[in-house]
């Protein structure tokens, strides 16, 4: 039997010497058994404890036993065999081994071993072996090992992150190490995503930047513990709707997307609620999703050097510390100038639209079809609150970046930090109102 784990050996006498003894765990394996070539009923139980420093392993006693042995002081030589104790586990801490943490104490020597970083279903197995051997259940029974000293890969901290920097360098027939929690591979020439780094359940950064990759998987979405998303420099050109509605909704706090080939990105990416930063520089953005102000932690965008002619009308919902649309062709706003896209008069789904959003009425698939809710789901909101949808008046106005962002990179080479911003109207009569305040302040 044996248990992966981090483990701390701490003296239970030095409390009464006014000392805390608070040690550094480290990795290790711990196994539960017998000697080699001890098959005998005399040879006992032991519990081995290796460590890269020490993989040889200190014993320490466990069940009845024959004939007695050498004292062991723990991490001091190869052969440390504890007196022949009867039942020398004083007791069992399991309050927390849910969380792959527990505490067995010994009566000799008097340490105990505190347990941590294990697998709680591998923890939990361990444990009921333990308490059957020290209470002298038959050795027959038991799932007893050989206690051997350990090999360097049973003990050597688990590799958490991996750089590769150059084709040469790239794994083709190993595979990557599971415990993995950062992987860069870039300047590999990766065409995909390699589907080996889909089974990295603990990643939390992956940089796959200066590749040629044109195309996410959907399975790229089942990295649930995935902060940080880096494909800067490849040849993407669109970005998955399906990965924005995964499990990354809750995770993906930072993404560069920057110098690829985007046109647009999807709605649903303004559904990838836990975003702080995000890079879309250098791309060929036409449009800004028109409900990014949902993206309510972002503090960090960067959209320059792409073609947006303006800004959505949700972007004054942002609250950002630094903003950078640099080299964007806005246009110049002209409120004089609408596009009218108003029906009069409006028509029946039109009117129920507005309903539906106006007075919080809740909708959803299982009630209407997919197609009138993704409708709902960009409709635009009038300056009076009113909600409208495809009965409108469109017209862009000025706007000043610093109303949006602490830190705000000039638009362009003049010094500018305004910029062109969607406005919407649902009535005449709304267009009027605006258009009288527009001409009496510039009057």
């Amino acid at each position: 039997m044996r248990l992966w784990c981090e483990v701390e050996v701490l003296s239970q006498l030095l409390p009464s010497c006014g000392l805390q003894g608070r040690g550094r765990a480290a990795r290790a394996l711990v196994s539960l058994g017998r000697p080699p070539g001890g098959g005998g009923a005399g040879a006992g139980v032991y519990l081995m404890v290796c460590t890269a420093r020490d993989r040889t392993g200190a014993r320490y006693k466990v069940g009845t036993a024959g004939p007695g042995g050498a004292r062991g002081v723990p991490g001091a030589g190869a052969d440390r065999l504890c007196p022949q104790v009867q039942q020398n586990v004083e007791r069992l801490f399991t309050r927390f081994v849910e969380q792959g943490k527990a505490t067995v104490r010994l009566r000799e020597p008097a340490v105990d071993l505190r347990l941590s970083k294990a697998n709680a279903s591998d923890l939990k197995t361990f444990l009921s072996a333990l308490r059957l051997a020290h209470q002298g259940t038959d050795a027959g029974v038991l799932p007893l090992s050989t206690l051997v000293p350990a090999k360097n890969s049973e003990v050597e901290k688990p590799k958490t992150k991996m750089i590769i920097s150059s084709r040469r360098d790239y794994p083709l027939t190993k595979s990557f190490p599971c415990s993995l929690e950062h992987l860069q591979t870039s300047y590999c020439k990766l065409a995909r995503v390699d589907m080996r780094v889909l089974c990295l359940r603990k990643l939390r950064k992956l940089d796959l930047s200066h590749n040629h990759i044109k195309q996410l998987p959907a399975t790229l979405g089942e990295l649930a513990c995935l902060q940080e998303l880096n494909l800067h420099d490849n040849h993407l050109e669109s970005f998955s709707g399906a990965l924005c509605r995964s499990g990354l909704q809750k995770s993906l706090q930072f993404l560069d997307l920057s110098q690829n080939r985007l046109r647009a990105l999807p709605l649903e990416f303004c559904e990838l609620w836990a975003l702080v930063t995000v890079k879309l520089d250098d791309n060929e953005l036409v449009r800004l999703p028109c409900r990014v102000g949902q993206l309510s932690r972002l503090r960090f965008l960067s959209a320059a050097r792409n073609r947006l002619p303006f800004l959505p009308y949700d972007f004054r919902r942002l609250c950002l510390e630094n903003l950078d649309l640099f080299g964007n062709p806005f246009e110049q706003p002209n409120p004089l100038v609408p596009n009218i896209q108003l029906k009069i008069p409006l028509t029946l789904s039109e009117c129920a639209a507005r309903a539906t959003i106006n007075h919080g009425i809740p909708y959803g698939c299982h009630l209407l079809p997919s197609h009138l809710c993704e409708d709902l789901g960009v409709a635009k909101t009038c300056q009076c609150g009113s909600a409208c949808l495809s009965s409108f008046i469109q017209i862009t106005v000025t706007m000043s970046l610093h109303h949006v962002a602490h830190t705000v990179v000039l638009v362009d080479n003049m010094g500018g930090t305004d910029a062109p911003i969607l406005c919407y109207f649902c009535s005449l009569r709304c267009y009027s109102q605006f258009l009288d305040r527009h001409l009496q302040s510039n009057g």
